[in-house]
């Protein structure tokens, strides 16, 4: 028996967001945006909150989150020169790592065009080993719940 596949989600599921323009690049011969673009706009959104919320120097922080899983599924295709906005929600907040969800929504849409998401797991940029993610961070992330 199978799973009933969700219903994409609205704008209200989500907490913070960022305008990406596609490319004409993002396109693939299909005529759509390609699904690996999908994931780089994951890691766009998330990262940006991160950066402009001043808890990650992507260059200097002592921690950084690796990838440790990964899914996306889409509901409506996207093409260049669309406008996309990506919404970013935290799912689960453990000691050291997170589960965020992206919405990618056309400009303007209600409802997702795909949804994603992915966990990091936080470790010390030298030894790769988990630390515990900072107050400062975890304040932030339970805003994004």
């Amino acid at each position: 028996m199978s799973e009933k596949r969700p219903d994409p989600r609205g704008r209200d599921a989500y907490s913070v967001w960022r305008k990406i323009p596609t490319r004409w690049a993002d396109n693939d011969v299909y005529g759509h945006v390609n699904n690996v673009t999908y994931y780089a706009w994951f890691d766009t959104a998330v990262n940006a909150a991160l950066v402009e919320r001043g808890l990650l120097d992507i260059e200097n922080s002592e921690m950084i989150g690796l990838v440790v899983e990964t899914q996306c599924r889409y509901f409506a295709p996207l093409a260049f020169p669309q406008t996309v906005e990506a919404g970013v929600r935290v799912a689960k907040l453990g000691s050291s790592s997170v589960r965020y969800e992206v919405g990618i929504f056309a400009e303007g849409s209600d409802i997702t065009a795909a949804e994603g998401h992915f966990i990091h797991v936080y470790v010390d940029r030298e030894t790769r080993r988990p630390v515990a993610l900072p107050e400062d961070w975890r304040a932030f992330l339970q805003t994004l719940s």
